[in-house]
């Protein structure tokens, strides 16, 4: 008689998560069967059910041997279920004006949009134009924003660009990449911010530390630069998308695709993610695929 070891299933482990081995042809029809039903199993043995909704991953991209990350059908896909997800996202900044949001965007540097969001009104109210802001000297600035962290380099940052608006742009925040660089304070993700919230122009794509992380996890990018990564997700997101994808990533990365535990069961993009530290997976991950 056979050893009852010989007719276990073997998994594959990797942290709490188990992922099944491709399973051989003989008992292909039976697993397809259960793969039709939605079901896999979890890391407690037991049968879980696939969220509702899920489809199944792209043409050319179910094994190992064909995958390519960055193929158009898996970036269309990618894209899609992030439409169904957050079809109408926007920025989580509250502004009135490309002043407002270019203050707001500037706080917001190693803080949480929550925290700033309750800075601002009383902030704005206090100073409502770009030329109050101009009139102050960064110490005056300071009791004001100094709980969304390194007040002092945010104040002198606030202050400097207020001072460089008025005077050598009319009070008007400038609308193109080159201008707005020339601002204190003021880099590529702060100025992709105010031109693509503001004034809807799609000139690169907001790489804060949500799309950073979860860029890398959807192997959408390599690089750890913020700025490679912007250049590699504007060879592959169509430019249209490029406003959109940033402020969809953001919320997902709130939402879901949280850095210490992703909620992966949860997600619609589970089974075309292969990110290494994932909490549950239907497909294989890959070691690569991590902030």
């Amino acid at each position: 008689m056979w050893p009852p070891f010989l007719f276990c299933r073997r998994l594959f482990v990797r942290r709490d998560v188990r992922v099944a081995r491709a399973p051989s042809p003989a008992k292909a029809t039976g697993r397809r069967k259960n793969a039709a039903s939605g079901a896999s199993r979890g890391s407690t043995g037991q049968t879980q059910q696939a969220p509702k909704g899920r489809n199944r991953l792209p043409a050319g991209s179910k094994t190992a041997k064909a995958y390519n990350p960055l193929a158009p059908d898996r970036i269309s896909e990618i894209l899609k279920r992030l439409d169904q997800l957050y079809p109408d996202v926007t920025c989580a900044l509250t502004h009135t004006s490309a002043w407002e949001l270019l203050v707001a965007t500037i706080l917001s540097a190693q803080s949480t949009d929550v925290n700033v969001n309750r800075v601002t009104p009383e902030l704005f109210r206090k100073y409502p134009t770009v030329e109050a802001f101009a009139a102050l000297s960064p110490e005056q600035l300071e009791p004001d924003v100094r709980s969304t962290g390194f007040f002092r380099n945010k104040s002198k940052s606030v202050v400097g660009a207020a001072k460089k608006v008025v005077a050598e742009f009319g009070g008007q925040v400038p609308l193109n990449m080159a201008e707005l660089l020339t601002l204190p304070g003021v880099a590529r993700k702060t100025a992709n911010v105010v031109l693509g919230s503001w004034f809807k122009i799609a000139e690169g794509v907001v790489v804060d530390t949500h799309v950073h992380r979860i860029s890398r996890r959807l192997e959408l990018a390599k690089n750890s630069e913020p700025q490679k990564i912007e250049q590699d997700l504007m060879r592959v997101i169509p430019r249209e998308k490029w406003i959109l994808f940033a402020h969809q990533i953001i919320w997902h990365g709130r939402k879901l695709c949280i850095a210490r535990k992703p909620k992966c069961v949860d997600c619609l993009l589970e089974n075309i993610c292969h990110a290494a530290d994932k909490t549950w997976s239907t497909v294989e991950m890959h070691k690569n695929a991590k902030a």
